[in-house]
């Protein structure tokens, strides 16, 4: 089984394109809570405010949703949280075996851009993976 932690790029504004949390749990919906769970504390620690933070939880839960039955038998879903002041972005990755591109009429996507500051997927290297972002409601929140 190989990393994803190399394969995809940084995040937009990332100097050295190292999350500040990395989560790598097995690719099955069974541990989608455990994801969830995390982004919630994490935005919590970050000072969202709860419908934020709820917000957050949903579009997570619909990203992980999404990539997780198109990775490959065996392999890992990837997270990383990357921490700014008033911000938390969330990729979420699997591998698979062939370029896989959401479905954006889907209700899934639907939600995860209603809820999401912005949402974007992308597909390379073997790797298919869905970013989500949220900028905090309170003014001048921070880390």
């Amino acid at each position: 089984m190989s990393s994803i932690g190399a394969q995809i790029g940084s995040a937009p504004g990332s100097a050295d394109g190292r999350a500040d949390v990395e989560l790598r749990l097995p690719a099955d919906s069974a541990y989608a809570s455990v994801l969830r769970t995390t982004t919630a504390g994490l935005a919590a620690r970050m000072d969202f405010p709860i419908d934020d933070i709820e917000d957050l939880r949903i579009a997570v839960g619909e990203a992980s949703a999404m990539v997780l039955p198109e990775a490959r038998p065996g392999s890992d879903l990837t997270c990383r949280f990357y921490l700014r002041p008033t911000e938390l972005v969330v990729w979420i990755g699997v591998e698979v075996d062939e370029d896989v591109q959401p479905d954006q009429d889907s209700f899934a996507w639907q939600v995860l851009t209603t809820l999401a500051t912005t949402a974007s997927a992308e597909s390379s290297d073997g790797v298919f993976a869905i970013s989500v972002s949220m900028e905090s409601g309170l003014p001048g929140a921070e880390i």
